[in-house]
């Protein structure tokens, strides 16, 4: 296992904070977060793979430490970040990568897949997102992240994240303290606030096909995987069995004990991607 190293690359106008692991030269890999996280989210997983990958774990514009967007409704959008990993898969000079995406992560990712940049990509694995997100599971995105929480420490922010994500099931303490570090930010009255532009959600009513991608993933013809968290809002069974339909060969493991979206912190997670990764690559 590596240690991680942090890079801020320019890409489209916009400085992207990007945590590397592992040595460049071997196979790339990109593991991209959800709406309202980072890439440090995948600090476990991208450890434990580093010794066989280079793994990008970027900061999403308006995310983490990379910056925000001057032109929301156009740049918040799955069309403006799949450029946006396009680029940065050029900056890095990496021709084809795997991809492992966690709920927006995996829709750039069908994205790509399913458009002229799947040759971009070598296998998908998608945690915990179809083609389609139900308005309910909207509505509870926008409850916790249209808005700016404050907090007086790290502490109390750490306990509101526990609680506002306690759908991603159970993950180490270690993963919940880091959550907390970097996913808040000091205001200029000392207190603290979430990491993130609360105008990241515009994409819900900006860019609404975002969540209607059904015709692009019957496209997607790389090797490809479904994580579903046992008890996800996000990823219903019927979408998961419409999913199969369109999709015969993609396999689909479920978490139980989580909802949306499953951490892939734990031994037991890392060991499962494992084995996913392996049966991709084999196929």
């Amino acid at each position: 296992m590596s240690a991680p190293r942090h890079a801020l690359v320019p890409v489209m106008d916009h400085e992207i904070h990007v945590t590397e692991w592992g040595t460049p030269g071997k196979p790339g890999l990109i593991m991209w977060h959800g709406l309202a996280r980072t890439g440090r989210d995948f600090d476990e997983l991208a450890a434990a793979l580093s010794a066989d990958y280079f793994v990008l774990c970027p900061d999403t514009i308006g995310r983490g430490l990379s910056s925000w967007s001057a032109d929301p409704e156009r740049e918040y959008s799955l069309e403006y970040y799949s450029g946006i990993a396009a680029d940065l898969m050029d900056a890095y000079g990496l021709e084809r990568v795997g991809w492992i995406g966690t709920s927006m992560g995996g829709l750039i990712g069908m994205r790509l897949a399913s458009g002229p940049l799947a040759d971009r990509l070598n296998w998908l694995i998608v945690n915990d997102i179809g083609p389609e997100i139900p308005q309910d599971a909207i509505d509870r995105i926008l409850a916790y992240a249209a808005t700016s929480p404050e907090f007086q420490t790290v502490t109390e922010a750490e306990t509101w994240l526990r609680t506002a994500y306690i759908p991603f099931g159970e993950a180490p303490d270690a993963f919940w303290r880091r959550m907390a570090r970097s996913s808040v930010r000091r205001q200029a009255t000392g207190t603290f606030t979430t990491h993130y532009d609360p105008k990241i959600t515009v994409q819900f009513t900006a860019s609404p096909d975002d969540f209607r991608g059904w015709d692009r993933f019957s496209k997607i013809t790389l090797p490809l995987h479904l994580i579903a968290g046992a008890t996800s809002d996000l990823l219903t069974p019927e979408i998961i069995q419409r999913m199969q339909a369109l999709q015969p060969a993609m396999e689909v493991s479920v978490v139980d004990g989580a909802g949306h979206a499953p951490t892939l912190s734990r031994d037991q997670d890392i060991a499962r991607v494992k084995a996913i990764i392996a049966r991709l690559i084999s196929t």
